[in-house]
């Protein structure tokens, strides 16, 4: 636990220094640097973390080095494909008249000092039922592979170019007031340019669904370094552009704007500078951000919750949960049923077949 959260320290100072294009550390310290990179990779900034390691090589074995300039390098060639994979599956969409909402894309790349330190991001698409399984075979038409399903809200695809498409026909948030909200985010969208089924979420509405996301994600421990990074990014570069008010009502109506707004306030700790504009004012209690910099960077391992609005949400996708496995339980009983009838019909037609031939 204590190994999490130092090694995850030592890669917020690093992908602080890289944004803020100031001198790293030296690395004078022996690390696990396989620990390190399995912490790199699991946060998505190993590619991040290799710029981090230039000039320290005598520090990292060969090996090591090896990984995360692999990462690096496939942050480079992302760049070369993601923006022509991307337009080319949304011209698709257009072109057969299958409406979508983009979700997210590899636009946050642009807002990067060096767009080779951005992820490789994937294009998030958002679906009517109708519409998810003509998607879903023009993707396969155009080669993509599903690698990973998320039940009851869509899939993931990937193609050999190294593009991934996350399609969904329901977000992925168990509980009923997110599913609530967000649906009233996606009836706001509007046409992108130059398309006619193509929509988009305006800025604040982007903004509010990736906080929105980092929340949910904190709450069930699976909160990257990557996403609070993209934030950062996102809030700095349009929050002048961006209406304040709206922001925190909407993140109200998710009852997560307290909760939020600390989040952002963490990220810009943690990656801007003094001058970084910032919603809201710093808590006095810097025990506040202590508890969510441990619980994030322990993976939850490291639990001592005090915000009420992280407590709230918890026990609505507990009870959600709950309620899913009481579900599966009852169906489960049911298909047992049914096979313990269909058995039994069977042996009463076998023994009694006289009886049951006066049906038919």
């Amino acid at each position: 636990m204590n190994r999490l959260i130092f090694e995850g320290r030592f890669l917020v100072n690093i992908a602080g220094s890289i944004m803020r294009q100031t001198d790293l550390r030296p690395i004078h310290s022996r690390l696990d640097w396989e620990c390190m990179f399995r912490t790199a990779d699991y946060h998505k900034v190993a590619n991040i973390a290799y710029l981090g390691m230039l000039g320290n090589g005598e520090w990292v074995a060969q090996r090591w080095q090896e990984r995360f300039f692999e990462r690096y390098q496939e942050a480079l060639r992302f760049g070369d494909v993601c923006m022509e994979a991307e337009n080319e599956i949304l011209m698709l969409f257009d072109m057969d008249q299958v409406p979508c909402t983009i979700l997210a894309s590899c636009g946050i790349r642009n807002l990067y000092p060096l767009p080779e330190t951005a992820a490789n991001s994937p294009l998030r698409l958002y679906f009517s039922s109708e519409s998810y399984v003509q998607a879903k075979g023009f993707l396969v038409d155009l080669g993509y592979e599903t690698d990973r399903f998320y039940p009851g809200f869509g899939e993931r695809m990937r193609r050999v170019s190294g593009l991934t498409v996350e399609i969904y026909h329901k977000l992925p948030f168990k509980t009923r007031t997110y599913q609530k909200q967000l649906q009233k985010l996606l009836e706001h969208a509007y046409i992108r340019n130059s398309y006619d089924y193509v929509r988009t979420l305006s800025l604040e509405d982007r903004f509010v669904l990736r906080v929105a996301e980092a929340v949910y994600h904190y709450v069930t421990d699976e909160l990257l370094l990557r996403e609070l990074l993209d934030i950062h990014l996102y809030y700095v570069s349009w929050s002048d552009q961006m209406n304040e008010e709206y922001i925190r009502h909407r993140l109200g109506d998710f009852h997560i704007d307290e909760l939020g707004m600390k989040l952002i306030q963490l990220a810009r700790m943690w990656f801007g500078s003094k001058e970084d504009p910032v919603y809201g004012i710093v808590s006095d209690d810097m025990g506040v951000y202590d508890v969510l910099e441990n619980r994030i960077l322990s993976r939850g391992r490291l639990k001592q919750e005090t915000d009420t609005q992280a407590v709230g949400l918890a026990r609505q996708i507990e009870k959600e949960e709950n309620w899913e496995k009481v579900q599966r339980k009852l169906e489960k009983a049911k298909e047992q049923l049914q096979e313990f009838w269909s058995t039994y019909s069977r042996k009463l037609r076998w023994i009694l077949p006289e009886v049951f031939s006066h049906e038919t």
